[in-house]
């Protein structure tokens, strides 16, 4: 069975667990659920196939179940209620405490680079600058930035960045690497999330910050079928991949940008 730090889902572990059980003995759900203290024989079927949910105290006697203790308990209970999270910001901080946990326990936990990459700004812009300025301090990296961020901010990317393998040492500077930071399905639109908050703030803070020239904000409203957004969002996609391959093919790095492709409704639909 997997370590349990490749786990975001705490229904696949049990699940996984009890499969293995069941490979190798007589094991059964009644069996399961009586070790953890339920009385009904198939509550915990049921919890693995989204049918019912653990309840914090009901996390705790399931973990004994499963024979965990210590930091795997603890990651376990983590894990209940990062899925049963009602906000974006319960969800991060559940998601948070099981990178701290992990880390404490010098367990690498899978999609922790992706989650720390993708929920900052800071990051993805020090990977585009860092190249570009060979010898450059964190400091004057730092102030090239538009954002307010310390030289510490900027170091502290810059190691996580070349241990997680995004930049590597060139000298007395960095290049980019070609690895590629991907999540699973269940995380990364908590982190996700985080950065496209902080750069829609960054987006309104611009429309005083700099001149039209510097900048372009245009924007249409419509009223689309559902098909008709489909076929928009393909557009879309399009034209976000032609324009990544103008910034490839770039000659020359001058400033870092942010596209922003935002398409949102302004009505509900009739269902509701």
């Amino acid at each position: 069975m997997k370590p349990i730090t490749e786990y975001q889902d705490y229904r696949r572990y049990m699940q996984d667990f009890y499969d293995e059980r069941k490979r190798v003995s007589t094991f059964s759900w009644r069996e399961f659920a009586k070790a953890a203290g339920f009385t009904s024989p198939t509550y915990l079927k049921l919890v693995c196939e989204g049918k019912s949910r653990l309840s914090a105290a009901g996390a705790e006697s399931v973990g004994s179940a499963l024979h965990l203790a210590g930091f795997e308990l603890d990651y376990f209970k983590a894990m209940v209620a990062y899925c049963h999270a009602e906000s974006n910001l319960e969800k991060k901080r559940a998601f948070e405490l099981m990178l701290e946990l992990a880390k404490n326990s010098k367990v690498k936990i899978l999609d922790g680079e992706a989650f720390k990459y993708y929920e900052s700004w800071i990051h993805p812009v020090v990977r585009e600058l860092a190249p570009v300025m060979p010898g450059a301090t964190p400091g004057e990296i730092a102030r090239r930035c538009c954002q307010g961020v310390s030289a510490g901010d900027i170091r502290e990317s810059l190691d996580f960045m070349v241990k997680a393998g995004l930049l590597r040492k060139k000298g007395e500077g960095y290049e980019q690497a070609d690895a590629h930071l991907k999540g699973s399905s269940e995380v990364m639109p908590v982190a996700l999330r985080s950065m496209h908050r902080e750069m829609a703030q960054f987006a309104e803070e611009a429309i005083e910050k700099f001149p039209p020239s510097e900048r372009n904000f245009t924007g249409l409203t419509m009223g689309l079928s559902a098909e008709d957004y489909e076929q928009v969002l393909q557009e879309l996609d399009l034209c976000r991949k032609k324009i990544t391959q103008i910034a490839l093919k770039s000659r020359a790095v001058e400033r870092v940008y942010r596209l922003n492709l935002q398409l949102f409704p302004l009505t509900w639909g009739e269902d509701k």
